[in-house]
């Protein structure tokens, strides 16, 4: 792939100091580029890149596609045992690494390197010759240690998606972006990292979206002169808890994703950073991070709301299967969009699940009014059946959420034998709160009906998440059924 990193603006690695600019990530992409031709390496092969969050990553990636191959990029925290899965499941030509942590003698079958120590060829390496429709980026949503669900991007869908964003973002918001999310998934990825980029703007990384980031956040924000940013709910509930906001705000643009935003803490966001270009992002791996936004410049914070689609086109399917459009009905959410996927890596049976009729089918729950806009209202696969009486939990998240002693609340189904399901929740309360299940019951009396408030109530220090920064639900309830509380 043809990439003109002469236009990029310098990467710079906060927690090292590493600063890159452009000609010395353009001098280190071919160098590498010239180590994976030693190996091969071209258009049809998979090469895993199992680190993160550096200008190092950057460099070994645009050096695959240069080479005109498919980047894998995995969690740097997976361990050898899942690694070695990941690499049985694509058949790497190599795993590329940044450190010594992992050698070819820890059962992985392919050779592993770090290319930034490696010895090039001493000529130069032409680019491999390949189609937009090859594949470029496999990113993986599940598997590490089962039968993994690896999404398919090829150069196409990367390019549609990273222009979209730049057309609807604009470059001028982009001169300096703060990244602190992984790059193994595509809000960090795609979204937060090469959007900016290759709109040549500056991009800062501090891969760390827990508490010692945030704590920083304000701070960071003034010092770099932060135009642009994206990150998940959990990190903004981490900074209003433990940092100050910045003494002065440059922030031009705020997107928040990945999971649910609650009215209240949209705007609590753009009281802290001085903005209220805040957006709520409506994104899935499988399109390729963003797909939908709503700012809180244009429309009013509201749950659930997403906006209007940043390219493609939304529709509706209802329990009967028939798909209808903009006319507030509410049903499973479906996308057509440039940026989709063509599949999941050797997985046609769940490619089949999911694209259907020219539809990605989301498994979201939604309904998309007259103009468009588009309200999420929860995940069809996270419905909880009480008695036949649906409830979404993401909804009764928000919901708790805007008590002022809950920090965060995560809700899920209890199997029960008389009504099939009851509502559980787990709260995590502000330190030192008093609080408990009767008072959180008669406060949702006051707002929901009788059937959504949760029966059953658990008490937690933390509510788990997964590497992404979402809430792991299935963890959640698995953590508070064995009883702890």
């Amino acid at each position: 792939m043809r990439l003109n990193l002469a236009r990029l603006g310098a990467i710079t690695d906060l927690r090292r100091g590493d600063v890159w600019p452009a000609n010395q990530l353009a001098t280190e992409v071919a160098r590498r580029a010239r180590v994976l031709a030693k190996l091969g390496v071209g258009p049809g092969n998979h090469v895993v890149i199992a680190h993160g969050g550096t200008p190092s990553f950057f460099a070994d990636l645009f050096a695959v596609w240069r080479r005109g191959a498919c980047a894998v990029c995995v969690n740097a925290r997976l361990t050898t045992s899942e690694l070695s899965n990941i690499v049985e499941f694509v058949t790497p030509s190599a795993v590329l690494v940044d450190d010594g942590t992992i050698s070819d003698g820890d059962g992985i079958d392919v050779p592993v390197l770090c290319t930034g120590d490696e010895k090039a060829l001493d000529e130069q390496s032409s680019p491999g010759t390949l189609s937009l429709d090859d594949p470029a980026l496999i990113l993986f949503t599940s598997g590490t240690t089962g039968v993994p669900k690896g999404v398919v991007h090829t150069f196409r869908s990367l390019s549609a998606r990273i222009a979209l964003n730049q057309a609807f973002i604009g470059a001028a918001r982009m001169t300096t972006s703060l990244c602190l999310l992984p790059t193994h998934f595509g809000h960090g990825l795609i979204g937060n990292c090469l959007t900016p980029l290759f709109a040549g703007g500056n991009l800062l990384l501090f891969a760390d979206s827990g508490p010692r980031a945030a704590a920083k956040l304000g701070a960071i924000l003034t010092e770099h002169q932060v135009t642009f940013m994206s990150s998940v709910p959990t990190v903004w509930k981490i900074a209003f808890k433990t940092g100050r906001p910045p003494e002065e705000s440059h922030l031009q643009q705020v997107h928040v994703g990945s999971a649910p935003l609650s009215a209240d803490h949209w705007r609590a966001i753009a009281d802290w950073t001085g903005t209220d270009n805040v957006v709520n992002m409506y994104g899935i791996t499988e399109t390729a991070n963003w797909a939908a936004g709503a700012s809180a410049r244009q429309w009013a914070a509201e749950d659930g709301l997403v906006g209007t689609m940043w390219g493609g086109g939304a529709a509706i399917k209802n329990a009967d299967g028939e798909i209808y459009g903009e006319d507030g009905r509410e049903g499973e959410i479906l996308l057509q969009t440039p940026s989709l996927m063509t599949g999941y890596h050797k997985r046609p049976d769940l490619t089949d699940q999911v694209l259907r009729d020219g539809w990605y089918h989301t498994g979201d729950i939604g309904r998309i009014d007259g103009d468009g806009i588009i309200r999420l209202t929860g995940r069809e696969k996270e419905e909880i059946n009480h008695a036949g009486i649906k409830v979404h939990p993401a909804e009764l998240d928000l919901l708790l959420e805007r008590h002022p002693d809950v920090v965060e609340a995560c809700a899920f189904g209890v199997p029960d034998e008389i009504s099939g399901e009851v509502v559980g929740v787990a709260i995590q309360a502000i330190d030192g709160a008093d609080i408990g299940a009767g008072i959180l019951r008669r406060w949702c009396a006051e707002r929901i009906k009788p059937e959504g408030i949760p029966q059953k109530w658990y008490f937690i220090a933390a509510i788990p998440k997964t590497d992404r920064g979402k809430i792991n639900r299935k963890a959640v309830m698995e953590f508070c059924l064995k009883g702890i509380t």
